[in-house]
């Protein structure tokens, strides 16, 4: 038996050795074959593009918008002190002139006033936030600063929000 079992072993030994190695298949390649998956990638990129330049436009387009809401944020937080309200109500009608005149052309914004102010505000927000109270608050700021200090910390918050809110809504025709 021993003598079997050695020739057994030595023709395997030999069958092992004459076989080759496993030869893997090359990888599939990932870049596209056909001229349409050339052309749709191409498609993809110009529209990545545009579409990158259209929300860095607008990112920029919306910027004095931004630096409004920080301003209308910090004059409100200065209501809830009486000492201070008069001044930060004034500010908050300041700061609506200021921003309609970074959004629209200074000879259409800068010579408003009164109802005609009131007016272009509510066409350009949809009356958004602009309703009598606060109507009357924007006609008062300039001219009696002692209604501005005889509101109410409630009221004066009131007309913060509306503020806030015919900067956030307000559409500028492009």
């Amino acid at each position: 038996m021993t003598g079997n079992t050695g020739v057994v072993q030595l023709t395997s030994h030999d069958a092992l050795t004459g076989l080759a190695d496993i030869v893997m298949p090359k990888p599939v390649s990932w870049v596209p074959q056909t001229w349409g998956w050339w052309v749709l990638a191409g498609v993809l990129c110009v529209a990545a593009l545009g579409l990158g330049i259209y929300l860095a436009r607008r990112f920029t387009a919306n910027r004095y918008r931004r630096e409004a809401l920080k301003v209308c944020a910090a004059l409100d937080a200065r209501l809830d002190r009486e000492d201070q309200r008069a001044t930060a109500l004034a500010g908050l009608a300041v700061l609506l002139k200021r921003t309609a005149l970074s959004a629209w052309p200074r000879a259409e914004v800068a010579s408003l006033f009164g109802h005609a102010w009131i007016d272009f505000l509510r066409r350009q927000s949809g009356h958004a936030g602009i309703d009598e109270r606060m109507a009357r608050l924007l006609d008062d700021a300039e001219y009696r600063p002692e209604v501005l200090a005889s509101l109410s910390p409630q009221d004066a918050h009131a007309c913060a929000r509306a503020v806030r809110l015919w900067i956030e809504s307000h559409r500028v025709p492009t």
